[in-house]
């Protein structure tokens, strides 16, 4: 493309004197991209965020896969075993340690009574190669699980948990009533509930409401007497070395132990959620990219009304001897212009609100709907680059049209449109 070709298409971009509408179709046209790749900028790094925020929320407390049986009573017995088994598949299996989970009703000493999920854990020691991070995120006390007595009769309650409860640490215990393992009174034909009484040992806080919300941890032997297991266990949670190996391990350990054994990896486990974030991500993607297809539209619009505005001009040129494929490419580069200066702008203030809707939390949610408190932001490169060489394409395309019309004009009737 020649400095011509380029002086002519930045001339027809700007206004003449006494006629102000194709500068302001310009700006329209300009407008409509900055708002289109700006918008898709944000909206994707919200869906991302939403992703990743989560993701790393939910695995601070749900291991990478989980080891599980079929069965009514779904808890796995000579579980020692079965742990030896899957902890010397290495390398891909990082760490190896059994759970129980459960429900029951916690009562913290007063009136007030509260339905939780209690889970069985080891104790947090040295020499231990912890599965999860749920041991990190302890506000008050630790994950030890240790009384006074000497024993390991700890709770750790979650800190919204204990609120509702009015327990402190060190100081109150709670009554857990569960279910057990299902016992049924022959004569009331109801449940037989199994009681266990402990001591307040700490408060965790990891930010996820489901977990600070309904979630009490203590150790494996008291979890396995409330449940009513005896020796057996829920199952075995495993930690891999990276997340992206999980569903590879987890059908290796299916086929290792075979019936009646199964996985779940973390997506299986949260499986609802993160379907619906991505169908959410596709949707909003497709909704915001027909913004830039509108703006490509402006685009057309804009280049067809300078066609039409500079049709004697066009025809001069023709004839002064300007091929027609010089006049494509002034049409042409009006339309790069357009694309380059919206999309430029577009990033920078995509780039700019997305930063500080991040650091700044600007936009505050509810934890108890969308178990975060506010809406987190993470740009990812592939995803912009994505969205500049979609909008410089579409902007490139749109071009095409009003370009193929003004190189298509005769000279002589081009010199007599009026």
């Amino acid at each position: 493309m020649t400095k011509l070709e380029l002086s002519i298409a930045w001339r027809y971009l700007r206004s003449r004197r006494g006629s102000r509408l194709l500068s302001l179709i310009s700006v329209i046209a300009i407008g409509g991209v900055i708002v289109g790749v700006s918008a898709l900028i944000v909206i994707i790094g919200v869906m991302n965020g939403l992703q990743s925020d989560l993701r790393e929320k939910i695995l601070i407390g749900s291991p990478d896969l989980r080891v599980l049986t079929y069965g009514e009573d779904m808890s796995m017995s000579g579980w020692p075993k079965i742990e030896d088994r899957v902890r010397h598949m290495k390398p891909a299996v990082v760490a190896v340690s059994p759970f129980v989970h459960g429900q029951a009703i916690v009562n913290g000493g007063h009136q007030y009574s509260e339905g939780a999920f209690f889970m069985g854990i080891e104790p947090d020691e040295p020499s231990l190669n912890p599965v999860t991070r749920i041991r990190t995120t302890a506000r008050a006390g630790n994950f030890m699980f240790g009384t006074t007595d000497g024993k390991r009769r700890g709770v750790v309650l979650g800190n919204r948990l204990a609120e509702r409860l009015n327990v402190t640490p060190g100081i109150d215990t709670v009554t857990m009533y569960s279910a057990g393992n299902g016992k049924v009174d022959p004569v009331t034909g109801m449940p037989v509930a199994h009681i266990e009484r402990f001591e307040v040992t700490g408060i965790f806080e990891t930010g996820m409401y489901e977990y600070d919300n309904s979630y009490v941890f203590m150790a494996l032997p008291s979890a396995q007497a409330l449940a009513q297991l005896g020796n057996s266990v829920t199952g075995l949670e495993v930690r891999t070395r990276t997340r992206e190996e999980a569903p590879i391990v987890a059908h290796a350990i299916e086929d290792t132990l075979g019936f009646p054994y199964r996985t779940e990896d973390w997506q299986q486990q949260n499986s609802p959620l993160f379907h619906a974030l991505k169908l959410e991500k596709f949707g909003m993607t497709f909704i915001l990219l027909l913004i830039v297809l509108v703006a490509a539209f402006n685009i057309v619009s804009t280049l067809t009304m300078v066609v039409t505005d500079k049709t004697r001009e066009i025809g001069i040129l023709r004839a002064m001897g300007m091929p027609a494929k010089s006049i494509r490419r002034i049409f042409f580069a009006q339309g790069i212009v357009i694309g380059i200066v919206g999309t430029a702008t577009g990033l920078i203030i995509g780039l700019a609100a997305s930063l500080m809707i991040d650091r700044y939390k600007l936009i505050a949610l509810d934890p108890s709907v969308y178990f975060i408190d506010h809406l987190p932001v993470t740009t990812q490169l592939l995803d912009v680059a994505a969205i500049v060489v979609a909008s410089l394409l579409i902007a490139a395309l749109a071009t095409l049209y009003p370009a193929r019309q003004a190189a298509r004009l005769f000279p002589v009737e081009a010199i007599r449109h009026e």
